[in-house]
């Protein structure tokens, strides 16, 4: 699939790292390296702008070593950039640890999966079917 992007970074496109990656990495693109308090959340630029077909979705994920290693996470997981949206690809991260944190310019701060999904439209009814499990959720299936 081709998808149209604009890149005013000074960092190379976003690429798979292996052939079985789903994910692309964002780089931060910044002027100065920023310092991410514990538990406050930014919003990082990436320099980024991308025209996506009707159908498909950008999903902005957060990168799993980072989450892991750093308790740096994306806030709004998955974010999703619609097909109509023109704008700078931002990138809302959190700090969950208790240090301070600093993006630096060209920082991999999240990935970047392309999705397609589907449009639904209601069929609004007075009942729905039975199953076994109805409406027990949040855990009614049990831990083991």
């Amino acid at each position: 699939m081709q998808i149209k992007i604009i890149n005013k970074s000074r960092h190379d496109l976003p690429h798979y790292e292996t052939m079985a990656s789903a994910g692309m990495d964002l780089r931060a693109s910044l002027t100065e390296s920023r310092i991410l308090k514990p538990l406050e959340r930014t919003i990082v630029g990436t320099g980024l702008f991308i025209e996506l077909p009707v159908g498909i979705e950008a999903q902005v994920r957060p990168r799993s070593g980072l989450a892991a290693k750093k308790g740096i996470t994306v806030l709004n997981a998955p974010g999703t950039i619609d097909a109509d949206y023109r704008g700078e690809i931002g990138v809302i991260l959190i700090n969950l640890s208790s240090e301070d944190f600093t993006i630096n310019n060209g920082e991999r701060i999240a990935q970047l999966i392309i999705a397609k999904h589907e449009r639904a439209e209601w069929d609004q009814v007075e009942e729905l079917s039975n199953t076994d499990r109805g409406s027990g959720g949040f855990g009614s299936t049990g831990t083991k």
